[in-house]
């Protein structure tokens, strides 16, 4: 028999759908109440378009076809990212600066990553569009942990990164021939200390410097002993105490995996009960026409790793018996009850999946 559907995608169904659902609706709310307004991109761009408008940001894991139409190449979105700065760029050009806007919707891998074998997800985010500054990177990930806890999540960590921090060295006080610099972001990211030794030995401390936030902040100010990077580490230490205590923070400098077009800042977002990352953040840079850039900010989660980490679905549902009068089943639900009517004599809370039952007036749970 041929598979229902192909391999990477799968349907989200009742009350898994539902719960999902909630949770985007209290991410984008808790956004909203800082001040991030929603944009809704469309699924298909313009493959040549959507792949020039993040800096460093190549279009690699789009699924490309002709369109019959126009004939030329689109691209279903792998990222909403880029096309939030689309429309900064251009539709909102003329808009003051910081311009904060939110999002969700689906997005599409053309390859699975192993730990997570879904090519369709479901991104909701927020982007700052202006700036990339310490007080701007507190506020994104405010909001991120913020979004979080209206999720529901617990257990809130940040993993913080560095992403320009070889690139940096490499063009300053620790040089690296320019054919090698890929390779040792690699092996760094890989923490192989034998093939940095043999690239560039100088680079071997960093491997250190991963670790408990505080540790490695320390690790990697006696590491930088010409204060090149100390501007990066006095917002990094920012960004970090105004957290408070109720996030666990680590920082690795040199992971690079899914921070291709970032800058000067990442971070990875963790919550308890999840195997690998609910969301990444961090700066970046907007291309406008004609080559002008802009700096940015933002973050993105995925609601199904945030339900995968959720308890049993709250799914109460009261029944109606046949012929019950629908200004009683209108004030049910003014009460905040999900109703479910008979249709027919026969029909029953059992068959509805229903936990109350409507009797005399008021709901009566039947287990």
């Amino acid at each position: 028999m041929t598979p229902l559907l192909p391999e990477g995608f799968r349907d989200r169904l009742p009350p898994h759908a539902d719960a999902a659902a909630a949770i985007e609706a209290r991410v984008l709310e808790s956004a909203r109440l800082y001040g991030y307004e929603r944009a809704d991109p469309p699924l298909v761009e313009y493959a040549d378009a959507l792949g020039s408008r993040l800096k460093d940001g190549a279009l690699t894991d789009a699924v490309r076809y002709v369109d019959p139409v126009s004939q030329r190449t689109l691209a279903i979105r792998p990222d909403v990212t880029a096309q939030i700065a689309r429309i900064a760029a251009t539709r909102m050009g003329h808009h003051p600066r910081p311009v904060r806007l939110s999002y969700a919707g689906p997005v599409l891998k053309l390859r699975s990553p192993e730990l997570a074998p879904a090519r369709e997800w479901r991104q909701i985010g927020c982007e700052l569009i202006g700036l990339d500054s310490v007080p701007a990177a507190q506020e994104v990930v405010a909001v991120a942990v913020s979004a979080l806890t209206a999720a529901g999540a617990t257990g809130l960590s940040i993993d913080f990164t560095l992403p320009d921090l070889i690139a940096t060295l490499a063009a300053g006080p620790l040089p690296v021939a320019p054919e090698t610099i890929a390779t040792l972001q690699d092996r760094l990211d890989a923490k192989d200390a034998g093939a940095v030794a043999a690239i560039a030995p100088a680079y071997l401390p960093l491997i250190e410097a991963a670790g408990p936030f505080d540790t490695a902040m320390a690790r990697l100010r006696a590491f930088d002993t010409g204060q090149v990077l100390a501007s990066r580490l006095d917002g990094l230490a920012a960004i970090a105490a105004g957290l408070g205590e109720g996030v666990a923070l680590t920082l690795d400098p040199t992971e690079r995996h899914g921070f291709e077009y970032q800058s000067w800042l990442g971070f990875s977002l963790f919550i308890a009960g999840a195997g690998r990352e609910v969301g990444r953040g961090g700066t970046y840079t907007v291309m406008h026409e004609g080559g002008a850039e802009e700096a940015a900010t933002g973050f993105s989660l995925y609601a199904d790793a945030i339900l995968a980490t959720a308890g049993p679905v709250d799914r109460r549902r009261l029944f109606l018996p046949f012929g019950t009068p629908a200004d009683a089943g209108a004030a049910m639900r003014a009460a905040g009850w999900v109703t479910v009517a008979a249709l027919e004599p026969g029909d029953t809370p059992e068959a509805q999946l229903a936990t109350h039952l409507y009797a005399d007036g008021e709901a009566r749970a039947l287990r």
